[in-house]
């Protein structure tokens, strides 16, 4: 205890060379953190919202676009497809089952996304108020969208064209709200639900009143995408191939995808490894220039202790335990910065309701972050302890 107590007294002698090799190493422990945190994230993210998804099909064009749009709506999907291609793919029996997904409305910047029930069992959603859609034009919440829209059951709004806030209102279509949706941390929370019969017919009564025409038939009906379970794991080798090949539809694999857009983001990670990499390098280069400093400025007081009779493993324990300080306090320091930025990026995001990144999680990856300021720490002061362990009591009193 001690040996511990003097090594702090030591530690903040110096107190300005103490705070900067303190700030230089939680620098580097906070990226390395807000990188292990965001990684964390994204992944339990993206398994998140894609459980029971094998394959999403839609409108031919980008296949990133189709999995961003329909699976976790933040792009513009490409367009529609026939209510009747979807229901062909039904019948095929390499299939499980289809939801199928209406966009093109919104409300002050939520997506208002039409659906069956199936779309809500798939992530086993829970009310927490109401009671589920029964009829066209009634609406869940999710547990975001209504918090921050401010409404409740019994609400009604109008809608506006477009997927973003500042689109034409549906005047003559409102949305009555029956339910909302405990927290899920899925994408659901995020979304204003509804039955497709009800996207259909705000945009079939804005058709009419705009062209003075009747209602669309049953077989000119149109949904943006279908998301789709396979029956086998044999429809994944056969069955994208045939949409794409023989019919007006794309089939984008989710899997394929993410993996895709995942190395895309790499070289970014990659980047903020190596500065991260660098800080801790330099970080560890000042600890070790301030500890042999203080092994040359120390000797005095190294030379009363072996005095005293400290063997020289306590005279090198000194050092060691005061680089130890410095890692406890930098991991610490590092935790909570990375922990900040990663809840601020969350916030960021959330401003546009993208992924749901930030708050605070502990995944067992950031017991790395203690783990190598403590071995950064410790290989910088190993050759001042060992100069220090070998130094003789004769020597340190000759040299005052």
């Amino acid at each position: 205890m001690k040996t511990i107590a003097l090594a702090w007294r030591y530690l903040w002698s110096r107190p300005l060379g103490a705070a900067l090799n303190l700030l230089l190493l939680s620098l580097g422990l906070a990226s390395i953190t807000f990188l292990l945190l965001v990684s964390h994230q994204l992944s339990k993210a993206f398994e998140r919202d894609l459980v029971g998804i094998d394959l999403v099909v839609g409108a031919k064009g980008s296949p990133m676009q189709l999995i961003l749009s329909g699976v976790f709506h933040i792009d513009v999907p490409p367009g529609n497809i026939p209510l009747t291609a979807v229901q062909a793919l039904q019948a095929q029996p390499l299939v499980a089952s289809i939801i199928p997904i209406s966009l093109g409305d919104s409300y002050q910047g939520f997506r208002i996304v039409g659906s069956s029930h199936a779309y809500l069992a798939n992530y086993q959603a829970v009310l927490a108020q109401g009671a589920l859609w029964q009829a066209p034009m009634q609406v869940v919440l999710g547990a975001t969208a209504a918090r921050k829209l401010g409404l409740a059951v019994g609400s009604s709004f109008v809608g506006s064209h477009g997927l973003g806030a500042g689109g034409d209102a549906h005047e003559h279509s409102h949305y009555s709200v029956v339910g909302i949706l405990a927290p899920s941390a899925s994408v659901l929370d995020r979304l204003i639900l509804t039955d497709t019969a009800s996207v259909w017919e705000v945009h079939e009564s804005h058709g009419a009143a705009a062209a003075d025409t009747g209602p669309a038939k049953p077989e000119e009906h149109e949904v943006t995408l279908a998301l789709i379970r396979y029956k086998t794991p044999l429809a994944a080798m056969t069955l994208p191939r045939y949409i794409n090949s023989h019919t007006v539809m794309q089939a984008a694999a989710p899997a394929l995808e993410i993996t895709r857009l995942l190395s895309m983001l790499g070289l970014g990670i990659d980047v903020l490894r190596a500065l991260a990499g660098v800080l801790l390098l330099s970080a560890g280069l000042s600890v070790f220039i301030a500890l042999w400093g203080a092994l040359r400025e120390r000797r005095g007081d190294l030379a009363l202790l072996r005095m005293l009779g400290a063997p020289p493993f306590k005279v090198a324990s000194l050092l060691l335990t005061e680089a130890l300080w410095q890692g406890l306090l930098a991991a610490l320091l590092g935790l909570a910065l990375g922990q900040a930025l990663a809840a601020l990026l969350g916030w960021l995001l959330q401003l546009d309701n993208s992924l749901l990144i930030g708050g605070p999680v502990w995944p067992l990856e950031l017991l790395w972050v203690p783990a190598l300021a403590l071995g950064v720490a410790l290989a910088a002061a190993a050759l001042p302890a060992w100069g220090a362990y070998r130094v003789s009591v004769l020597e340190l009193l000759q040299s005052q």
